[in-house]
This record gives C-alpha cells, structure tokens and sequence, in this order.
C-alpha cells in the first residue's frame, strides 16, 4: 500500500543528493504549457465567447453568462445547511483574527538629519482569486483567499469558480455561499487555464453575444489548481502576479515511538484523499511504529470513501512513502531537505523539533495540531508552497497582497552631505549623467573638499 525508504545506516548526503532519495511527486508544468498557451491565445483574442466554448468542452456545460447572477449567491446562502454555515462563520472569524495581525505599518527611518526613508504597504488595486472544484468542493480556499485580500485591504475582488453540471452551470452553492458570507458578490462559473487568463486579460464581454460587461482585468491572481491553471499562472506571470504554482497537495509527519499509529495514518489518508498524486510522507527513527502505521493505513483504508480513485493510488504512487532513518537529527534534516507543504511533528519533544524546522509551507506539532485543522479552522492560510517551494516561498498571507513602497525625502542639505558619494559611485559605474543630476542641483557653488566640484555654502 506504501512503500518504505531506508536510510538508515550512513551518513546522509547534503543538499540536492538528499533531495533526490526523497519521494515526490512528478507534475511537469513546462509540458503543460503548450496545451493552456493557444486556451489563454483564444480568451485574449475572444473574451467571455472562448471562455464559455471551453466550459461546455471540459466541463460539459454550455453557460450563457460568465458572472453569476446576485440571486443566484442569496440563494445559496439562505439555502446552506445551518452547521456548514456555522463552520464558514467560525472559520472566516478565525482566519481574520490571524491574518489581521499580519498587517503591514508605514514605517520611516531618518537615516540622517533632514533624510528620511518611508516604507508605505499599498494593497493592490484588484485580485482574481481562484477556487478549484474538480474531485472536491473547497468553499474553505475561498474563506483563505479572500480574508487576507480583505485584510491587506484590496478594493476590488473577483472569484472563479468551475461551472458545475449539475448545478445549472453555476459554481457549487457552498462555494457561492461561502463569497455571499464574505460579501463577494463579483463571482464567475469558470475554471482552468481560461479562468486565469480570463482574470489576466479581462473580457470586455461577459457573454458569447457580448451583451453585457465583462470581467476587468486583475494586478494580481492566487489559490490553488491542477496541473493547467499552475501553467497558466507560469505563461501568464509578467502580465499577472501570481502566488505560487501550486502543485499537487503534500504532508510530511516527523514521528518517533511516542507517536499514535492510529493518528499519524489517518493524517496520511486525510491528505491522500485530495487526489491520487497526493503525497504522504511518514519519516521516523522507530521501525516498530513505521509497522504500526502500515497495519493502521489497511485497517483505515478498508472502510474510506474515495478509495479506488484518490486515497489507494496516491498511498502507492512514487511521491508517498515511510522514510526510516537512524535518529531524529537525521529526520529533521530529510524534512528540510523535503520541505513539506505540511509538516506534522509528532515526537516527545514536538515544539523543540518544530522550532528547528526551516523548510515547510506549515508546521503542525504535536498530536492535537492535525492538517485538518489548519484546512478550517486553525486561523492560518492553508494555501501553501509544494513541491519542495518552502525553501524559498511562503503561503498566502495579507503580504501576498501589499507592495511596499519607498518614499525618499531628503534636504538640501542631506543631498549635499553624501553628493560627493553619490558623484563618485557614478562615475565608478561609468553611469556620468547620475552624477552630473547631482551636481546640477549645486552648480556655481563653493568647491567641495572631497570631491573637487562645487557645493553652494548656506
């Protein structure tokens, strides 16, 4: 069901070479570029008319409006189960408590007297923030997508979704009633590649007639997709910010002995449930809990839902295994090798090991932090790096959505005090016209005794 990786025994290699004894999954975004680049061709060219073609050819719909209808997200709201909705309010709370700390304040340094150097976070004017709705229904992506928009202050926000069948072409209702609980109401049935550049180029249409006004273009697109929306946002980033090219979903369990065979199996399924190129990855020092997790991963499979076509196949897939190794310093240099979009720590001494931890998109220590909660309802992001990105990328926060600005405010006289520097720095870059805009602004002045030209004396 699972394989295992021993690396007990030697020495580990260092960087890259460990890397490569690591399972991962393969998802080859640069051979997808060629399929979504003549989809984005089409809606640059065509608008909202490619977007809905492709609808009715991967979804199976045919839409004759992109943006769904004002009523259409009342009704879902009136129309969600009152548990599901009570589970949406504590989770938006949540996840507004959280991400309201990690607003950005204006912040000036005098770096001498009379110069001064203001940092000022500007949110961007308009985000496309996209929620996927293949194999699962993820109303929680649009809960951590739009929060920290809101938070970071963004004006404008637009959510897309893919058409569902069986919804009349509309996104699934509790997607459109988690943007009604959320006050998004600028929201359209479409998914993959179209969507993203639907949101790059905008359509001056929002429909195959083009009656009707169409969806402007965004500064900046996030959330999570499949293989195609990861090469979209690659081919269109330049014209877009983007995120992150999220790849398929990862957790990464760092246990020893003292683990729960019973938990670290069911957080491995809850992950491999996503999808069948999920990874699941237990690394540990104890062979006799690596056993225990086996026998739990059967028992557990056994009575799941989604077994044949997620859960079984990404249990066995190449990205998924049990890594043993000699101690736990070993474990925690595979995990940082690794860098898990999730990494749970469940050891004697989690929170030790945790703040160790350099590479991962979230940490989870000890037995009562599982994934799941930070999917709904811890009050973190849950849109996070794959595929080894934690060691350079960071999940979806309020900075997702800032630009920090640098004002500069100098005197006469702070100029003068470093111009000679400034001069002198041009001139070494062989760059004379920076030197002489400085020089400019004191000509026929007294000669400076440091670099020969004239500074007019107060």
């Amino acid at each position: 069901m699972i394989s295992r990786i021993d690396l007990r025994g030697e020495a580990l290699p260092e960087g890259s070479a460990l890397r490569d004894l690591l399972p991962r999954a393969e998802f080859d975004v640069e051979a997808a570029l060629e399929k979504v680049r003549p989809i984005c061709e089409d809606v640059r060219h065509h608008g909202a008319a490619a977007v809905i073609d492709y609808g009715e050819k991967f979804d199976g719909v045919r839409l004759e409006r992109l943006r769904v209808p004002a009523e259409a997200l009342a009704r879902a709201l009136a129309e969600l189960d009152p548990a599901v909705r009570a589970a949406l309010e504590e989770s938006i709370r949540r996840a507004r408590l959280v991400h309201r700390e990690q607003r950005r304040t204006t912040h000036t340094t005098q770096v001498v007297p009379g110069g001064t150097v203001t940092e000022k976070w500007i949110p961007v004017d308009r985000v496309g923030l996209y929620v996927p709705g293949g194999r699962a229904v993820y109303p929680s992506s649009v809960v951590m997508n739009v929060v920290p928009a809101q938070e970071a202050g963004v004006e404008g926000i637009a959510v897309s979704s893919p058409p569902q069948k069986e919804f009349g072409g509309l996104p699934h209702p509790t997607i459109l009633a988690a943007c009604a609980l959320l006050g998004v109401d600028e929201v359209y049935a479409a998914g993959g590649a179209q969507a993203i550049a639907m949101f790059a180029y905008g359509t001056t249409d929002d429909t195959a007639g083009g009656d009707e006004p169409g969806c402007a273009p965004v500064d900046l697109v996030t959330g999570p997709g499949n293989i195609y929306v990861a090469a979209a946002k690659r081919l269109l980033k330049g014209r877009i910010g983007i995120d992150a090219e999220a790849g398929p979903t990862e957790i990464a369990v760092l246990a020893d002995a003292t683990a729960d065979a019973v938990h670290v199996a069911a957080d491995l399924i809850s992950q491999a449930e996503h999808d069948p190129m999920a990874a699941s990855v237990l690394v540990t020092d104890s062979e006799e809990l690596a056993g225990a997790v086996e026998a739990e991963l059967k028992a557990q499979v056994a009575v799941a839902k989604h077994v044949e076509d997620r859960i079984a196949p990404a249990l066995a897939g190449k990205q998924s295994a049990i890594v043993l190794v000699t101690d736990l310093e070993d474990g925690l240099r595979v995990v940082n090798a690794y860098g898990a979009e999730h990494l749970e720590i469940q050891t004697a001494d989690a929170a030790a090991l945790a703040d160790r931890v350099r590479n991962a998109g979230a940490i989870f220590v000890g037995p009562w932090a599982p994934v799941s909660l930070g999917d709904y309802c811890a009050g973190s992001n849950h849109v996070l790096p794959t595929g080894g990105c934690a060691c350079h990328s960071s999940g979806l926060s309020v900075q997702s959505f800032l630009r920090g600005v640098h004002i500069v405010d100098y005197t006469r006289d702070a100029l003068a005090d470093v111009a000679h520097h400034v001069v002198t720095l041009a001139e070494a870059e062989d760059l004379p016209a920076h030197g002489a805009a400085v020089k400019a602004r004191f000509a026929g002045g007294e000669p400076d005794k440091h670099s020969g030209w004239k500074v007019p004396q107060q």
